[in-house]
């Protein structure tokens, strides 16, 4: 293990990542980062790496997406001294909202955020597990584009490279700590 939580070990963290093959449907190889959390220095040091990125880049909100995004969003708000929002799934938010679907790679989906969750103009960075086709990421941004929000950047823990989901944001920065070829 790491001597500190402040040493970047990227082969650590992928270390603690564990693959369930045939997850949710045959097929599926899923990317199970629940055993990163659960890791008080792997956990630290992907929160750690992904706030060095964004601490310059003067960010007012961080938008987590449904539902592990909400475990790395608030965190990473914290980090940066930024406001934290929830995009959820339909019929869990109790004030008026935007709302989008999407396709997924096994389905499909639909997005909300509260109306006045973004002011326009406000720089936001959305954040998520992991970055596969980029379905649900691009319903998210075109929330933020709804809501008048700045885009800074798409914030990963994990990006599967082989499934190509960057090229669906060319005119975004991405930032992906842990990159899977396969």
């Amino acid at each position: 293990m790491p001597d500190s939580k402040k040493t970047l070990n990227v082969e650590y963290i992928k270390s603690l990542v564990r693959t369930i093959p045939d997850f949710p449907k045959p097929g599926i190889l899923f990317y199970d980062v629940t055993t990163v959390l659960k890791d008080k220095t792997g956990f630290a040091q992907l929160i750690d790496a992904l706030a060095a990125y964004y601490l310059e880049k003067k960010v007012d909100l961080v938008l987590g997406i449904e539902a592990r995004g909400f475990i790395f969003g608030p965190a990473l708000a914290y980090r940066l001294n930024a406001g934290f929002v929830p995009v959820r799934k339909p019929k869990k938010l109790p004030a008026p909202v935007a709302r989008v679907s999407y396709d997924l790679e096994y389905g499909s989906d639909t997005l909300e955020i509260h109306l006045d969750a973004i002011q326009p103009g406000q720089r936001v960075v959305l954040v998520d597990d992991l970055l596969a086709t980029g379905g649900t990421m691009e319903a998210t941004i075109k929330l933020v584009e709804q809501l008048g929000g700045e885009i800074v950047g798409l914030a990963f823990a994990v990006e599967l490279d082989f499934l190509n989901g960057r090229s669906r944001f060319p005119n975004y920065d991405i930032f992906s700590l842990l990159h899977y070829d396969e």
